[in-house]
């Protein structure tokens, strides 16, 4: 592969936040902005995970659900670092995105146990087994499907599932390239440089998520309707939307409105511009995501406070994750081998399958039994 230009000027400004005093120019004014969103969003939010934490008498629900609260101040902070270090800017984007895959998947984990809860028994399955055979969601219509299948739920969660292993896998990668200088981020669609080919991959894998996503809510809409299923769902892509969009709206403007100053390229200003607009932001969305998913649903009459240190250490306890994943793996590689013994031709007994050799039992016609007797 070529070796990418870089994004960055040659000169370096090296003063610090407070050497300018009280005449701060647009940078520090911009810093100042960040910083302080950043802190807001991180206030909200600690005040969210707390009421949970205190009242953490559901913890399959309230596991997934502290992760999700956790994603605007992850944006928050990490768009801060991306605004103040500017020229590491896209080190910082490839942990925001990562951190995505694992608020779509604790979602979907969600939903699930909100469908449980509507069985005896606490099994999704049993709920699965109302709904009768019906086609998948646009654009594959014209297939139909039966939810009562044993697959069904395993294709649901590994749909979803597998963005966190090809979305952490892609940013991995997607640092190393940068660090090499293969990346380049600014001609994503140049196929000489990494950056187009890790963006295929996020953007099949993100798709299908997605598809995934919408494909269980469609079909247990119903049993969902009390707990805000859409208002919880926006809440999260409204934040991936916004960072998309804005990105591509202020990569758009780069050398035409925006331009190069002493110290910033017109890459560096549309990626500062886009950290700023996502700490403003995130203020909003968390804010949001403390109604959508409030603790006062968890709240008994009565009851003592849970302690602080177990549902923190169960939201960053990741295994839940892994053990689904691979529990779909088990039951697919199972079916298939189930259906390859059934394919397999059947054999006459033997000795070597436990049974003794014997003799075929031949015929006898009436004439031998007659001569046999005259004998």
């Amino acid at each position: 592969m070529s070796q990418c230009p870089s994004d960055n000027n040659q000169a370096i400004d090296q003063s610090g936040f407070w050497d300018s005093g009280m005449d701060l120019d647009a940078h520090r004014i911009g810093w100042a902005i960040a910083g302080g969103c950043a802190l807001v969003t991180v206030i909200i939010t600690t005040l969210s995970v707390l009421q949970h934490c205190r009242n953490y008498t559901n913890p399959r629900e309230q596991r997934q659900i502290l992760r999700i609260l956790y994603m605007p101040p992850v944006y928050a902070i990490i768009s801060f670092f991306s605004y103040r270090f500017f020229r590491d800017y896209t080190y910082y984007s490839f942990i925001s995105v990562a951190y995505e895959a694992i608020t779509l998947s604790a979602f979907l984990m969600l939903i699930i146990e909100y469908v449980a809860d509507t069985t005896h028994g606490h099994d999704p399955k049993k709920a699965l087994e109302r709904k009768d055979k019906q086609p998948l969601p646009f654009p594959f219509c014209c297939w139909r499907y039966r939810p009562t299948k044993g697959y069904f739920l395993y294709t649901i969660k590994w749909t979803v599932l597998q963005y966190v292993f090809v979305r952490v896998g892609a940013s991995i990668a997607g640092i190393i390239c940068e660090k090499l200088g293969i990346l380049c981020d600014s001609e994503s669609f140049n196929p000489n440089f990494a950056a187009v080919y890790i963006e295929c991959a996020d953007f099949i894998s993100i798709s299908i998520a997605l598809y995934g996503l919408l494909w269980f809510y469609n079909l247990m809409k119903s049993e969902l309707a009390t707990k805000k299923p859409l208002a919880k769902f926006l809440c999260i892509k409204l934040i991936v939307m916004f960072t998309f969009y804005q990105g591509f709206i202020f990569e758009a403007l780069e050398g035409r409105v925006i331009h190069a100053t002493l110290y910033w390229s017109a890459t560096n200003i549309a990626n500062g511009l886009n950290a700023l607009a996502v700490c403003i932001e995130m203020v909003i969305f968390s804010a949001l995501m403390m109604w959508a998913y409030s603790a006062n649903e968890y709240k008994k009459e009565g009851a003592e406070p849970t302690s602080i240190g177990r549902p923190l250490l169960d939201s960053i306890n990741f295994s839940d994750f892994w053990q689904e994943s691979i529990g779909a793996l088990r039951y697919y590689f199972g079916e298939a081998k189930k259906k390859k013994a059934q394919r397999l031709p059947s054999r006459e007994p033997s000795a070597v399958d436990g049974f003794p050799l014997t003799e075929p039992i031949r015929s006898t016609s009436a004439d031998q039994l007659m001569g046999s007797n005259a004998v």
